[in-house]
């Protein structure tokens, strides 16, 4: 987060708000169902995300009254609520007219405010979003009014945890940092009852009315295979505002930062400044840690699978204890190891020594590969040379070994770290011989 959070007041309720970039239009982003401007931040999707976003325009980011670090009056807002304080947040950005960027929850109050206040919308993008959520008598697109029963369920029981990752992102599933994050958003963005006066007001918000008064350029956008708000929903609001724009990409995740995320914000990018730009992959120096047990298969194979399986999952918690102490970062595991990133060679060392004792202590013998170098940072992911360096090191490393390259034990001269020579290697895939060594230092 590279802003601070300030407040406004509408209707005599605090509104926060950040600003951030300087593009030469001004762009609101207006949230879904819980939000917070700065835990936001704290998920790298999420963070790069909003980056792109500020990077072609001046972002302002708020929460909605009830929300986030807003003030939580007793009641939802109302769509006019809404109204008034999107107004205010513009007024204290001192942004007269903008691009309003609605997604899911919030896409109803936007199309409504774009229909309202046409003069204070200069286009207006809708992802993820709706006219009218559930069905009714006269709207047979929605979702039925049992599905909300059951999220209201959901949220009575479950609050407090990362609640519907399977439908809110199921790319998600199953990944830790993800649920950890997601949990805190949902505690720290609303109360359990707060969540679901959400779904009560859900089951009324109809803005089928304002649609074909909505006069600013449109872009909709939806993923193929919403599990929240199906798609039809979303070729229903391209259909009912005159000239809108339809893109549907392929995913399944509601949220908007997740999965493929920059097919998104490449069609809105394009739609705000009339070109997308070619994708850069972002970079980032950082030290990456590969690990692998040594004999894995022989190991399994005279271990049988039950006893085999424990095993990994004593091991997989063995590593990720290390990994949280030392700070370095779980990327994926790897059949039988890891490949994490550290943001200090003299960590990772530190860890995979200490990795290594630790599971030597029940019988598991480990080796590891440190290389530090320039990343590719995708999604989640690593990518690039300097990855594939590391894997190659760790796949020639003995048993036990911590087998860095020589960029690593540069960088760590003066850590009290001692090394032994391992000889020039060739590395498939990588330019010329690197120079190898075996770390040989305490765990402290």
């Amino acid at each position: 987060m590279d802003a601070p959070t300030r407040y406004v007041k509408s209707s005599g309720v605090s509104i926060a708000y950040q600003v951030h970039g300087e593009g030469p239009i001004d762009l609101v982003f207006v949230p879904g169902f819980v939000s917070h401007v700065e835990l936001l931040w704290e998920y790298p999707p999420a963070a790069r995300f909003l980056r792109r976003l500020a990077s072609f325009a001046r972002l302002i980011v708020y929460d909605k009254r009830g929300q986030g670090l807003s003030d939580r009056p007793p009641d939802p807002p109302t769509l006019e609520d809404s109204m008034d304080d999107l107004g205010a947040v513009m007024e204290a950005a001192a942004c007269r007219r903008a691009a309003i960027f609605g997604i899911s929850e919030g896409g109803p109050m936007s199309a409504l405010f774009a229909a309202t206040y046409p003069d204070r919308v200069s286009s207006l993008v809708l992802y993820g979003t709706y006219a009218r959520m559930v069905n009714s008598p006269s709207y047979s697109l929605g979702i039925p009014n049992e599905a909300l029963d059951r999220w209201a369920k959901m949220m009575r029981e479950e609050w407090g945890g990362p609640l519907g990752v399977r439908i809110w992102a199921p790319s998600c599933d199953g990944d830790p940092e993800f649920e950890r994050w997601w949990g805190r958003v949902l505690r720290q963005g609303t109360s359990p009852a707060g969540a679901i006066a959400l779904i009560d007001l859900y089951r009324e918000l109809d803005v089928q009315a304002a649609l074909p008064s909505i006069g600013a350029p449109t872009l909709v956008l939806h993923r193929k295979e919403d599990k929240i708000v199906p798609a039809r929903q979303g070729r229903f609001l391209a259909e009912q505002i005159r000239d809108a724009r339809y893109v549907e990409v392929e995913g399944r995740d509601h949220l908007a930062w997740t999965e493929d995320a920059d097919a998104l914000l490449d069609e809105v990018e394009e739609f705000l400044t009339g070109s997308r730009r070619a994708r850069d992959p972002e970079r980032a120096l950082a030290t990456v840690l590969f690990t692998d047990i040594v004999g894995s298969t022989e190991r399994a194979a005279e271990l049988g699978d039950r006893a085999w399986r424990d095993l990994l999952e004593r091991h997989d918690a063995i590593v990720r204890r290390q990994l949280a102490i030392h700070r370095g970062r779980e990327v994926k595991t790897l059949g039988d190891g890891f490949l994490a990133v550290f943001d200090g060679p003299a960590r990772a060392i530190r860890c995979a020594a200490a990795i290594r004792d630790e599971l030597a202590a029940i019988g598991v013998p480990v080796r590891s590969g440190i290389h530090t170098g320039e990343v590719e940072l995708i999604g989640e992911d690593v990518g690039g040379m300097a990855v594939n360096i590391g894997a190659r090191i760790g796949a020639i490393a003995g048993s036990g070994e911590v087998l860095v390259s020589s960029t690593v034990r540069e960088l760590v001269v003066g850590s009290g770290l001692e090394f032994a020579d391992r000889d020039r290697h060739a590395l498939k895939g990588a330019p010329g011989e690197w120079h190898l060594f075996a770390a040989e230092a305490p765990v402290s």
